[in-house]
């Protein structure tokens, strides 16, 4: 290996063992990876606390993003790996707080744990190795199933598939088999790097799911959460709410009076959000409720959380959230 790599272990699937509750994140992944692979060349370290992604936090994303910036100047690229759970929403974070990156972070981890049958860790390792080694990626990406994905556009798709991640709303950015190949014209422009690594406030942002007969109740509930600064909103179809019931509109419509950030995004896996397609959509242009394009679920939430944390506010928040940020979304 030519290049000079770091591998930075933060817990998950890929080095779980067993216990009398599960399998539980251990520690000392660098002397049982070794027992199944040459390591030369390669650093390893871990997170002091390590982390079920299922109990990630918005403050995680920070602490993951200041071991690689502490650690920039002395690597041709990163490896990060990560449970799978939530693998999506710190790819995400990751892809913002690290604008402009010149060398490349790739995340991975496993279906199945590295020290059982079957596992597919080490094929996940290797060739998200590998991908880490290539200049020509200068971008948060992650490396499954010999799928490489724009960060931000990922999403886990799959709970026992071995191909568990795809991109719905973008073409894969790469592709391993005998070979590597990369598709150029994905790549982002080339820039220089401009880290902004934020203290979150994890009471700033939420996310709530439209469903048959949601009470209005539930809106204004959760719009009145204490510190809550911005909502996600996960309407059916195009971007549509039950605009038949006025007192959930205009629970909405109170919540963006009042100052809070209101951005749709569709529960459908593909195709983007256009408020303007059906008169229930248009309810939420009218009062003011942000398309979000095509943007993922788990973009949504960190790029939310993302611009609130670096202090974007009024305009400056509109227009951060509905323009494109490091290749998150199609408009």
């Amino acid at each position: 290996m030519n290049r000079k790599l770091l591998l930075v272990y933060t817990g998950g699937t890929i080095g779980m063992v067993p216990s009398g509750k599960g399998y539980v994140p251990s520690p000392n992944f660098r002397g049982r990876l070794q027992r199944h692979l040459d390591l030369p060349g390669l650093d390893v370290i871990e997170l002091d606390r390590l982390i079920d992604s299922a109990n990630l936090t918005p403050s995680d994303w920070a602490g993951i993003a200041r071991v690689l910036v502490s650690h920039w100047d002395n690597y041709d690229g990163f490896v990060v790996l990560h449970g799978t759970d939530t693998m999506a929403y710190t790819a995400s974070a990751l892809s913002y707080m690290l604008r402009g990156c010149d060398k490349p972070v790739i995340l991975t981890g496993a279906q199945i744990p590295l020290d059982q049958q079957r596992s597919d860790a080490l094929d996940n390792v290797t060739t998200a190795l590998a991908m880490a080694a290539m200049p020509q990626l200068r971008e948060v990406c992650i490396c499954f199933r010999n799928r490489l994905l724009r960060g931000n556009r990922a999403r886990k798709i799959s709970t026992n598939g071995l191909d568990a991640f795809d991109s719905p709303n973008a073409p894969w950015l790469g592709e391993a088999g005998i070979d590597i190949s990369l598709r150029d014209e994905m790549r982002l422009p080339s820039d220089h790097p401009d880290f902004l690594i934020p203290e979150f406030d994890t009471r700033a942002v939420a996310a709530l799911t439209l469903y048959p007969g949601i009470p209005a109740a539930l809106v204004q509930a959760t719009l009145g959460l204490p510190g809550l600064q911005g909502l996600i909103i996960h309407s059916y179809g195009a971007g549509n709410p039950p605009d038949a019931n006025p007192v959930l509109i205009q629970a909405l419509e109170h919540g963006v009076n009042q100052g809070i950030s209101i951005l749709n995004i569709t529960q459908c896996l593909q195709g983007p959000v256009s408020q303007n397609a059906y008169a229930t959509g248009a309810a939420l242009d009218r009062i003011g409720v942000l398309p979000g394009s095509d943007l993922t679920p788990e973009a949504a939430f960190a790029k939310l959380h993302y611009l609130l944390a670096t202090g974007h506010k009024g305009q400056a928040l509109r227009r951060g959230l509905m323009q494109p940020l490091c290749g998150d979304s199609g408009d």
